[in-house]
């Protein structure tokens, strides 16, 4: 695993959505110019269920800002298409991240505790902000399910961001 840099280029990663098509990670959709990617551990965590149904909540507000909005997971579709189901979510899902997209992101992977839990390796939460030059505005990568940021805090910090031109932080390198 290779941590992403503040301001550095979001590495475009292609995935599947539940809607049938292939999307950019990192690249906009719907007319809007920044995008927020959220990355999930998968059905298996209650957390992540929590998360999202607030994510899906507070949406219009990042499309407010200009912001697209994307959640994915290494779930297969099957299984995402069972956590948007269980949640009734409406936001744009992405499946099937390989354990090189994964690394590529920076993200923290684990393997299954147990066959229930399941049954492959899955990365932990990760949410990133990319801006429109494509480069990582806000990042926040956890190793544990427990540690996300809150979404509406998020979402306000974008609008303070975007209206104050405020600068990409945590990039000194000394």
């Amino acid at each position: 695993m290779t941590a992403l840099a503040a301001g550095s280029i979001f590495p475009k990663t292609e995935v599947h959505t539940l809607g049938g098509e292939t999307t950019v990670l990192g690249t906009p959709r719907g007319g809007h110019d920044w995008q927020l990617v959220v990355v999930y551990r998968g059905l298996h965590c209650p957390i992540c269920k929590t998360y999202l149904a607030k994510l899906q909540e507070v949406e219009q507000a990042f499309n407010a800002q200009g912001v697209d909005v994307i959640a994915v997971s290494a779930d297969p579709k099957e299984k995402a298409q069972a956590f948007a189901d269980e949640k009734d979510l409406t936001i744009a899902m992405g499946y099937g991240l390989t354990l090189e997209q994964m690394g590529t992101l920076g993200l923290y992977i684990s393997e299954p505790r147990s066959p229930q839990e399941t049954d492959r390796p899955f990365a932990e939460p990760g949410v990133f902000v990319i801006n429109a030059e494509g480069a990582v505005q806000i990042i926040d990568v956890s190793n544990a399910p427990f540690a996300r940021p809150d979404l509406e805090g998020l979402a306000n910090g974008i609008k303070f961001v975007r209206n104050n031109d405020y600068p990409i932080r945590g990039t000194f390198e000394g």
